[in-house]
């Protein structure tokens, strides 16, 4: 697994992958191998039509914890349609390169894409098949 190879590591590097994330409140027992899963989520206050993207991640992490797994948040660029100038539909190769980074960029395992309308899911779907070879779970019924 690609998170055990780095947080795994007993030199400086490995050091410094688990003191950033301990830093961050996780103990020291989640490094123990376990497998880490992001949860890429496109809530924002500035999109409301994902706005209940907000308690899903909640829940999405307290059942990544009961599985045995060590989870992080990651969010993606914010933007709506109702708000943002120009249009949106622009930008959705932005926000899927931001996730492609945020997935390849980081030791994990696999994720979670969790969006909620018509401009973030085909961002995250672009994304998801170009970053890496990870399991993904895109959970539907979200909107």
């Amino acid at each position: 697994m690609l998170a055990a190879k780095r947080f795994g590591r007993t030199d400086k590097d490995g050091f410094i992958h688990r003191s950033w994330m301990r830093n961050q409140g996780f103990p020291g027992d989640v490094f123990d191998g376990r497998p880490v899963i992001g949860i890429c989520n496109t809530w924002s206050e500035l999109t409301p039509c994902n706005a209940h993207l907000r308690n899903w991640r909640k829940r999405v992490k307290r059942g990544v914890w009961r599985l045995a797994g060590f989870r992080w948040s990651s969010p993606s660029c914010p933007w709506a349609k109702p708000t943002y100038v120009p249009r949106p539909c622009s930008f959705r190769n932005l926000v899927s390169m931001d996730v492609e980074e945020s997935i390849r960029g980081n030791p994990v395992d696999g994720v979670v894409l969790m969006c909620g309308c018509d401009k973030t899911t085909p961002s995250l779907v672009m994304a998801r098949p170009v970053a890496t070879s990870q399991p993904w779970l895109f959970p539907a019924g979200l909107c």
